[in-house]
């Protein structure tokens, strides 16, 4: 859009004359007011159209809700036709709605979901609320569905038939039947700590079971999950009385004894008693090759079974991360035969949302994703003998996801990125052919493309846009070619506000060679002849990065907002952040997680100041919460002369009192030297304690089942017996997420304001709460 452009241009204006420190005596309610105004809270209803989730119908079309100006509007597209067209007539549609339910709706308000279209699209059929309608679109007269069975929450798996749904009870796992209602015990032989299907990777846990539905509904995948003699984690609960304690298994790096999966297929047979096969192996290690669990992205990674469930297919992952094996069971005997097997020197990653390897069981090959020539690329194996057949993607840049295989074509669809001039992180949609050959690019636009594909492959809804440009959404066919225009967002109420876009820069890293790319946050009263105070938001590496998504948001948490206030925002991605660059970028300071990328996030912090003399180097802040808590913490710690101000929240500060599958996969097996020190010291920012010169304010809720409180607590006794001055914020009874709670971002906006910009904040601001 020009306007965005010319709004960028204006920004990056040079000075006209010497600066002069910004150092207000005071902000007042109206300028924390102008901030807020900034907050996700204020801007999300300002943009229209900008996505399209596309719900693909049996015979190729999709639906979607379009947010107008005007309202919700609900739109049916037909690729083949190449038409966009309103489902229904909303205002009738609203009157008949409501005379049958006795209510109001308004026709830009209409509150449905689950549509049905029926009868050669002349009865659409909906839910609102706990109940269903149809609604006879020659007429438009809406009246009740016959009772339907409730859907099953999210503690059941539902077989791919929809008869059966799974669930856990007493360590076992059961089965109902969702038409009747009748339940069967699969299992009976489980027993505290050793259950069945048990959902707990320590830091986060789930009723819902961990299996797998073979494709015929007849047999699950699944597992004992073996936490005898692993760990307690215990917290207590804040109130008037005696506390409630909260104790369970929660590993953590060194110990003898973490999560193990004793696998296991139970089939169900038909009308006799369930049967269950153990597979023949030795229990793996809980771990993936994806997350910090085994259960990434909704869905039990790294296992899938073939088309006719004749065999089981799952890869194995070592307790470092290091190796990981590919394994074939038979489930009707347990038998599992090792196909391939890779090692790193350092750890083993497939993943970006999902893992990047699938089973061609027609031709009895499968794919494999490796880093191995310092890129993510794909290779194709022969699934019997494990001997490689051939490389199907090379060059630097990365495969990322694999969202499509086609064993009848022979091809892949797939998400890639550094492949194309622009910002390495951009994502682009490719297709490749399995049996060699160039990648042909989907999506043309230099931006980041997220993709809907129909069922069939024929069409795919792309929704692309850049931190700087807002989505536009079209619909293509499967060869990359614009078939339909569905939606462009309008920002112009977001800009009519005084939203201004990030601006994005690249900075060297600390080796003076290796580009780093990120985000600039400054006040919309911007003046180029003032000097303002520098804040760093940070989110440190490997599993992701500060800036995080390349795509279009109107707030990113709070960094305009607090811009707004006075200050210069940077988001930087470091080396050690990933995936989306080289193996060699992700892995930079592995083994050495107190690095943090700081050294990086320092240098381009001077080299913009370099470049921009708005910039006031002397007053340098950072803030950050969980990875980015440890990180800011490490910043003021590790490097005094340099960081003045510090807000650090929920951060794992020692990594010895975080879970086990984070800490050993980036840091590694802990070691422990002869003179009883370990590889994990270092990283532990209570080790520096003494080192504190500026302000550090440290928060965390005292029922974080993720990262324990003790971790914010050890450096709080550190600075006590340092003799440091410091401010803490203990939430009572808060878990992980109170980062964007009203409380804690006021408290960080005045101690930035108070301490860095040298201003008095206002007294006990109150957000709107809108």
């Amino acid at each position: 859009m020009p306007l965005l452009f010319l709004i960028l241009a204006s920004l990056l204006a040079a000075p006209a004359a010497a600066q002069q420190p910004y150092s207000p005596e005071r902000l007042t309610d109206a300028d924390y007011a102008q901030a807020e105004s900034f907050l996700r809270s204020h801007t999300t209803d300002l943009v229209f159209g900008a996505s399209v989730d596309a719900n693909w119908l049996p015979d190729g079309r999709f639906w979607y809700r379009s947010d107008t100006p005007a309202g919700t509007e609900f739109v049916i597209v037909d690729p083949t036709e190449r038409t966009r067209t309103r489902i229904f007539d909303h205002p009738r549609l609203a009157a008949a709605l409501s005379a049958a339910a006795d209510t109001v709706y308004e026709p830009s308000d209409l509150p449905i979901r689950n549509i049905e279209l029926l009868d050669n699209d002349r009865t659409v059929s909906f839910q609102v609320g706990n109940g269903r309608y149809h609604c006879d679109l020659d007429a438009y007269i809406c009246a009740p569905s016959p009772p339907v069975r409730a859907a099953p929450d999210r503690s059941v798996v539902v077989s791919p038939d929809g008869r059966l749904g799974a669930f856990t009870r007493g360590n076992n796992l059961w089965v109902r039947n969702l038409e009747t209602g009748v339940e069967t015990q699969l299992t009976t032989d489980g027993e505290e700590n050793f259950g069945y299907a048990t959902n707990n990777a320590g830091w986060t846990r789930s009723d819902r079971p961990v299996m797998l539905w073979s494709p015929d509904s007849r047999s699950i995948a699944t597992f004992q999950h073996d936490s005898r003699g692993v760990g307690m984690m215990y917290l207590v609960s804040t109130n008037v009385g005696h506390p409630e304690l909260e104790a369970w298994q929660y590993p953590m790096p060194g110990d003898s004894v973490v999560f193990r999966l004793h696998r296991v297929v139970i089939h169900l047979g038909d009308g006799g008693a369930p049967r269950a096969v153990r597979l023949q192996m030795p229990p793996d290690y809980q771990r993936s090759t994806v997350c910090d669990h085994i259960v990434c992205g909704g869905g039990w990674a790294d296992i899938a079974w073939t088309p006719d469930a004749s065999q089981l297919v799952f890869a194995s992952v070592s307790r470092g991360h290091d190796t990981v094996t590919l394994r074939v069971a038979d489930p009707e005997t347990g038998e599992v035969r090792d196909v391939y097997q890779e090692t790193e020197d350092t750890f083993f990653n497939l993943n970006y949302r999902d893992s990047n390897w699938r089973v061609l069981a027609e031709t009895n090959e499968f794919i494999w994703f490796s880093q191995r020539d310092n890129w993510g690329h794909l290779y194709l194996y022969d699934l019997e003998t494990g001997e490689l057949k051939r490389q199907i993607t090379q060059g630097d840049w990365n495969v990322l996801e694999i969202l499509r295989v086609d064993p009848d074509d022979r091809t892949i669809t797939f998400i890639g990125n550094e492949r194309e001039p622009g910002d390495p992180y951009f994502e682009y949609l490719y297709r490749v052919s399995i049996d060699g050959g160039e990648p042909t690019l989907l999506t043309p636009d230099s931006a980041t493309h997220r993709i809907s594909l129909s069922p069939d492959g024929e069409y795919f809804v792309d929704t692309y846009s850049t931190p700087t440009t807002p989505p536009v959404s079209v619909v293509r066919n499967s060869d990359g070619d614009e078939v339909l225009a569905l939606e462009t967002a309008d920002i112009s109420r977001l800009v009519a506000s005084g939203w201004q876009p990030p601006i994005p820069f690249s900075v060297k890293a600390r080796d003076g060679e290796t580009d780093l790319y990120g985000l600039m946050f400054r006040p919309t009263d911007f003046d180029p002849s003032l000097k303002y105070p520098i804040i760093n938001h940070i989110y440190p590496g490997p599993q992701g990065g500060s800036v995080g998504s390349r795509s279009f948001v109107p707030s990113r948490g709070d960094a305009q907002a607090l811009a707004e206030l006075g200050f210069i925002v940077v988001e930087l991605d470091a080396l050690g952040s990933g995936p989306k660059r080289s193996k060699w970028f992700q892995e930079f300071y592995y083994g050495e997680m107190g690095d943090n990328g700081l050294p990086d996030q320092i240098a381009g912090m001077r080299q913009l100041a370099e470049r921009y003399p708005w910039i006031d180097l002397e007053r340098a802040g950072i803030y950050g919460h969980s990875g980015g808590g440890f990180a800011s913490t490490g910043a003021i710690l590790r490097y005094p002369d340099f960081f003045k101000v510090a807000v650090s929240q929920a951060g794992n500060h020692e990594n010895r009192n975080y879970e086990d599958d984070w800490g050993e996969q980036w840091q590694g097996l802990l070691e422990v030297n002869p003179d009883g020190s370990t590889n994990y010291d270092a990283a532990a920012n209570w080790q520096y304690a003494e080192n504190l010169e500026g302000n550090l304010l440290l928060a965390h809720g005292t029922t974080d089942s993720n990262v324990p409180p003790s971790n914010t607590l050890l450096v709080v006794d550190a600075l006590i017996a340092a003799n440091k001055d410091f401010d803490l914020i203990m939430f009572p009874n808060r878990s992980h997420g109170f980062g964007g709670s009203d409380y804690m971002t006021r408290r960080r906006w005045d101690y930035f304001v108070e301490h860095l910009l040298g201003a008095e904040p206002p007294e006990e601001y109150e957000f709107s709460g809108r």
